[in-house]
């Protein structure tokens, strides 16, 4: 895996930690930062041929 994917794959889990957090304290405009986050991640991942998942992550 080179360091661009690794990186990626990296921030992904980071972000969906983020995300989770936020929403289980309530922070809705932190959650809605995290997942417009997140969603760019997938999308950069997928013009890449990122695949990511529970078995890369």
């Amino acid at each position: 895996m080179d360091a661009f994917t690794a990186g990626l794959l990296q921030r992904i889990k980071t972000t969906e930690s983020d995300l989770t957090r936020a929403r289980e304290t309530g922070d809705d405009f932190l959650a809605e930062v995290e997942q417009e986050e997140l969603d760019d991640l997938h999308r950069l991942a997928a013009e890449h041929g990122v695949q990511f998942g529970t078995a890369n992550v």
